[in-house]
């Protein structure tokens, strides 16, 4: 006998949501029921689009719908609010990156989730972008030996002029921290998962267009407690050498025992040995979809979420573990401000 679709529910229906929405319509598993928007002819269209029905308030959808999993598809300021809504035991919600407003915040809610026997998730969806998996792959084999460092080199270059940001996500243009609790915080995720936890954070942050509130250039180092380093350098301005710059966003290399493994624009994966001049390509096993943000990591991570719901187990990447992420992007910003190293609790 073959089990019901789960029922989804998403909530926010701005630029982003187009990604979750398809992914959602995608997986056989899962079945769309609703749409939540504070701007309700605008959730009526998307709802009509994809078959479900269409809320502009989050709390009658959670009560006439009962969805297995909300969505939460909206800015940090609106996180706490809208997951507090639709609190229910035995409810799977996933809330968009960055999660709420502060550290302090979102450890109060995380809380509040566990206390209301709901599962609160953090869409961080980078990790499960099908390079980043076969790279984890590779290192789970011991293929690198002993890892040394590891830099990310973020080049989207999509942040010039006064523009900047407004034809996709105009809320960039006003964020008063946006490289690292944007954008960063996809890598300070990323390095902990491929490297071990994060000990140390220094960083040294700037802004370059002047049309923005927050930074856009930067570095942060980051220290794992097994010694590994790994090196976030962001220029949102710049861009690399991709047919899409925002395929991958930048260039990764990471240092090791065994040798040098290199992640290109296009989501191409090489491996060079040590003591050896020629590198050979590392297939990526996991299907790509290049029509799509990430080559499909918003489906793919969904797709975890149900998995590990039907199997009984947690998700990767729930908010409490998702806490010391938090702790991270915090560290970064005191050690730009003083210009000291932060170690973590």
């Amino acid at each position: 006998m073959t089990a019901a679709p789960l029922k989804v529910a998403v909530v926010g229906a701005g630029y982003f949501s187009q990604f979750h929405l398809a992914a959602w319509a995608g997986i056989a598993e899962a079945k769309l029921v609703a749409v939540c928007d504070l701007d309700a002819a605008r959730a009526k269209t998307v709802a009509d689009a994809f078959g479900a029905v269409a809320y502009s308030d989050c709390k009658a959808m959670a009560r006439t719908e009962t969805p297995d999993i909300v969505d939460i598809v909206a800015p940090p300021p609106a996180h706490v609010a809208l997951v507090r809504a639709v609190l229910a035991p035995g409810r799977t919600i996933i809330c968009q990156k960055p999660f709420c407003l502060s550290t302090g915040e979102a450890t109060a809610l995380t809380g509040e989730a566990h206390r209301a026997g709901a599962l609160l998730v953090v869409h961080e969806n980078f990790r499960f972008q099908p390079w980043h998996r076969e790279i984890r792959r590779f290192l789970d084999e011991d293929r690198l030996g002993q890892v040394y460092q590891c830099a990310f080199r973020l080049r989207p270059g999509d942040g010039r002029g006064p523009d900047a940001y407004l034809a996709r996500q105009p809320s960039f243009q006003t964020m008063p921290k946006f490289l690292i609790q944007e954008t960063g915080v996809h890598f300070i995720d990323l390095f902990r998962w491929l490297l071990g936890p994060v000990e140390t954070v220094f960083a040294d942050l700037r802004q370059l267009n002047p049309a923005i509130a927050g930074e856009d250039a930067g570095l942060m180092i980051l220290g794992h407690r097994d010694g590994a380093r790994s090196v976030f350098d962001g220029n949102r301005l710049s861009d690399h050498v991709a047919e899409n710059p925002r395929t991958t966003m930048g260039e990764m290399t990471i240092e090791g025992e065994a040798g040098i493994l290199q992640l290109d624009g296009e989501g191409r994966i090489f491996f060079r040995r040590f003591g050896e001049a020629t590198e050979r390509e590392i297939p990526v096993t996991a299907p790509i979809d290049r029509t799509v943000f990430g080559g499909g990591c918003v489906a793919a991570l969904n797709r975890h979420v149900i998995a590990a719901m039907t199997a009984g187990r947690e998700p990767e990447n729930t908010a409490a573990d998702y806490l010391t992420v938090m702790a991270a992007v915090d560290a970064a910003y005191r050690s730009a401000t003083t210009g000291a190293m932060q170690r973590l609790a």
